[in-house]
């Protein structure tokens, strides 16, 4: 038995979510919709046109959404990153520690420097525009990673933002290799556009010769692809990973497996925020898949979380509310 169902690694952020007006990011020069990178000075300029509006403060990044998700669902992770010795460091630790969390950050001393956030706009659309400053995980390297720890685990999870670091990629494709030679699982994400136009070198070294499980939402699957014509993007897609999950928001998702594709309806709910969805799918989704469900199966329980998470503000859910949408899972009639 594998003493973790999931190993990943990625970018420790802190995240502050406002709720804002599209006048709001125009103000801004906030990109809608997708991630963009900022530097200190940017950083201090985005805080000071928020200074007078309210914001929730969570445990972030990608990944570490995806791991907390899978734990709270009740099952095992361990998560690789980086954090600052300050208040938000400590803050991101203890956060992931309250979730059951396992991770490198409590064997390590913690580093001088500044925590990672990330500054989560959402229009009333229900869209979110993200402005990270990476702070310490920029810094994020092979350090890191715990191989005994990650050769016991079902599965290894990438998280497709590394892409833009140098050491963050090699420690990604380090933990590559430490995975394949041990028989673990590999999965990534392709995580965001503006990742696709400016760092495809690094998300196409993270699929190398094939993953197991990649995750993609339909408008990074387009650029990726060059095409809007769904059957090409399935078509092309599918030779990235023994199973894709193409999300596609109201839609549902596309499980494409096996050389066969299976449409599965997403949650009948009013999306009011949209951060943390994907993370959220790919979470329940590995939770499920780990736990000895099938693919089609494990996107119905990804797509009810999903749902659920972008029915209310922030990137996250209580165990209780996860807990719940797992037992009508479990109970509901195959």
């Amino acid at each position: 038995m594998k003493n973790y169902d999931l190993y990943a690694i990625g970018n420790a952020l802190v995240d502050s979510d406002y709720e804002v007006t599209e006048a709001h990011l125009e103000a801004m020069g906030v990109a809608k919709r997708h991630m963009t990178l900022m530097d200190a000075n940017r950083r201090d300029e985005l805080m000071g046109h928020v200074s007078q509006l309210s914001s929730r403060r969570n445990g972030g990044g990608s990944a570490g959404n995806t791991v907390v998700a899978l734990s709270q669902l009740g099952g095992r992770a361990f998560y690789s990153c980086r954090v600052a010795d300050d208040e938000l460091g400590a803050f991101y630790r203890e956060n992931l520690l309250d979730n059951g969390v396992s991770s490198n950050l409590t064997r390590a001393s913690l580093a001088p420097g500044q925590t990672g956030i990330c500054m989560v706009m959402v229009t009333p659309d229900a869209e979110r525009s993200m402005s990270t400053f990476l702070g310490a995980t920029a810094d994020l390297d092979a350090t890191a990673l715990h191989a005994d720890e990650l050769a016991q685990s079902s599965v290894y999870y990438m998280e497709g933002y590394l892409s833009a670091s140098p050491t963050g990629l090699d420690a990604a494709l380090q933990g590559r290799q430490i995975a394949k030679d041990a028989g673990v699982l590999l999965a990534s994400t392709l995580s965001d556009v503006t990742m696709i136009n400016f760092c495809r070198p690094g998300l196409e070294a993270m699929v190398g010769d094939g993953l197991d499980y990649l995750f993609c939402n339909e408008e990074e699957a387009q650029v990726w692809c060059a095409s809007q014509d769904i059957q090409v993007i399935t078509n092309q897609v599918s030779q990235l990973a023994r199973t894709v999950c193409l999300t596609r928001s109201a839609l549902g998702c596309v499980v494409l497996e096996g050389g066969q594709q299976t449409a599965v309806p997403a949650a009948p709910v009013k999306a009011i925020d949209t951060n943390g969805a994907g993370d959220m799918f790919a979470g329940a989704f590995l939770y499920a898949v780990t736990h000895g469900h099938s693919a089609v199966d494990a996107a119905w329980l990804a797509n009810q979380c999903a749902g659920q998470v972008v029915s209310q503000y922030g990137n996250r859910l209580n165990a209780d509310i996860l807990g719940a949408i797992r037992t009508r899972f479990e109970q509901r009639p195959k």
